[in-house]
């Protein structure tokens, strides 16, 4: 398998093969991320692509029915590309139902609705979406490529296309004391096109990046695990969505986990709600992730 510098997948792929089309990122200047600054972005050659589906045929018990792309954005490929690896797929694994990866907004302004249609079709139909927020202010600075109005185009297209996406939401990104404004105005957003997985992360600062020299610069203020668990709170509150969305703040970096169906929303809010009444002041005051219930 060809595998270049920094792999990143989400945790519900773990068991999923991975494809290298890509590797790098191809916007990589997004104010909060550092993962790909040390991997230049360039695009898998065909013959290693195609060597490695196979082997992937070869090695993983059958049936394989899902595939995950690598890296940070394949889905900036053009269609056509993304079509001719779709068909590499469907020769030498034909059982394959689904082909994901990561995608942004960024990508999508560069395919019109009858490209996502096509690429549905051929079994692209389900990716992962790092939505972060949907508040207009955050996004002005957070360097995703493209602003509010583009999300809302790029969600059209999709739900023209009937193309399935989960959607990564960070929370803390608009600063201290401005949580539940983030909130409301992201579940505002999800609620135009409902995604069918909704994963929480924390905000953390990374050294290199924008976010960091905008906090060293009294820019950006970190909020603290209190205002993190309110933000969620608001959050499911506000989210009106199918019962059938997960919902899932269960990666490593959040200190309070709830992973469940959004029919089951009621008892997320009241475990995040116990969490604020029961954890100690300095833990709920401090900025530090490490602990989690």
């Amino acid at each position: 398998m060809h595998y270049t510098g920094e792999v990143y997948r989400p945790p519900l792929e773990a068991y999923t093969p991975l494809l290298e089309v890509t590797y790098g990122c191809s916007h990589n200047n997004c104010a909060f991320c550092t993962m790909y600054h040390r991997t230049q972005f360039a695009i898998s050659p065909m013959a290693d692509v195609e060597s490695d589906i196979i082997e992937i045929s070869q090695s993983y018990p059958r049936p394989i029915e899902r595939i995950y792309l690598l890296n940070g954005d394949p889905f900036v490929l053009s269609t056509e590309k993304l079509i001719e690896i779709s068909d590499l797929i469907h020769k030498y694994i034909p059982e394959i139902k689904t082909i994901t990866s990561y995608a942004s907004f960024y990508n999508l302004k560069n395919k019109s609705k009858e490209d996502l249609k096509v690429l549905r079709e051929k079994a692209y139909n389900e990716l992962w979406f790092g939505v972060e927020t949907g508040d207009r202010e955050v996004l002005s600075w957070l360097n995703k490529g493209c602003d509010l109005e583009e999300y809302h185009k790029g969600l059209e297209k999709m739900k023209y296309a009937k193309m399935s996406y989960n959607a990564i939401v960070m929370q803390g990104i608009k600063g201290r004391g401005k949580s539940k404004e983030n909130a409301k105005e992201t579940a505002k957003f999800l609620n135009t096109y409902s995604p069918i997985g909704i994963f929480i992360m924390s905000t953390d600062v990374q050294y290199g990046s924008l976010l960091f020299k905008m906090r060293e610069e009294g820019k950006f203020q970190e909020t603290t695990n209190r205002e993190n668990l309110e933000e969620q709170i608001e959050l499911l509150k506000n989210l009106n969505v199918p019962g059938d969305v997960l919902y899932s703040s269960g990666h490593i970096v959040n200190l309070v986990r709830v992973s469940s169906h959004m029919r089951n929303k009621e008892k997320m809010i009241k475990k995040l709600e116990y969490a604020l009444e029961s954890l100690p002041t300095e833990v709920l005051d401090s900025k530090n992730q490490a602990r989690a219930i």
